[in-house]
C-alpha cells in the first residue's frame, strides 16, 4: 500500500511526517486506525492519506475508547503501544467534563433514535475530541454531524 511498509512487528507502519510549525490537534477515531492496521481494501488508502495530512498539521490524540476498541486487533499490549508509536498517536485521557458531555448528547440520541448501546463509544470519542482537539478524523456515519454540529470533522471517505 502506498505510504506504508510492513514493520518488524508485523503490522503496517505509517510513513507520515510532522509539518513545521504545526499547531493543530486532531483526535483520531478507531475506524481510521483499523482501516490502516488491517489494510482495509475499501478504506485504507484514504484513511492513511487523511492520517498523514492530519499528522503533518500537528498532534494526533486518542482517548480510552479508541484504545479499548483498537486493542482486540493486536496480539498484545506491547503491539498496541508499538502501533501507537509508529503512527504517532498520543494518549490523552478523557475528563469528567467530556464523559458527561458524551452522556448528555447520547441521551438526546436515545430520545430520538431509541435504545442502542452500540454507538456509545463514538459519543465518548466525539465529546473527547470536541473538548481536547481542533477536529476529529473519522468516517462519519451521520451522528457526528447531527449530534456534534460544532465539531470539525475530517472524513477520509470523502477523499483527501
Amino acid at each position: 500500500m502506498a505510504g506504508q511498509r510492513a514493520s518488524s512487528r508485523g503490522h503496517l507502519r505509517c510513513r507520515c511526517v510532522f509539518g513545521r510549525g504545526s499547531r493543530m490537534t486532531t483526535a483520531v477515531d478507531t475506524s481510521v486506525l483499523l482501516d490502516i492496521l488491517t489494510d482495509d481494501p475499501r478504506h485504507a488508502a484514504n484513511s492513511e492519506a487523511a492520517l498523514a495530512e492530519a499528522r503533518a498539521s500537528g498532534r494526533l490524540v486518542v482517548c480510552e475508547s479508541v484504545i479499548s476498541e483498537l486493542r482486540p486487533a493486536l496480539a498484545s499490549d506491547q503491539q498496541l503501544a508499538a502501533f501507537m508509536g509508529d503512527v504517532g498517536l498520543e494518549f490523552l485521557p478523557a475528563s469528567l467534563e467530556s464523559a458527561t458531555l458524551a452522556g448528555s448528547i447520547y441521551a438526546s440520541y436515545l430520545k430520538n433514535r431509541g435504545q442502542s448501546r452500540r454507538v456509545l463509544p463514538d459519543f465518548l470519542i466525539a465529546a473527547h475530541a470536541r473538548l481536547n482537539a481542533d477536529r476529529l478524523l473519522a468516517r462519519d456515519r451521520g451522528y457526528y454531524r447531527e449530534y456534534f454540529r460544532d465539531l470539525s470533522l475530517m472524513d477520509p471517505s470523502a477523499g483527501v
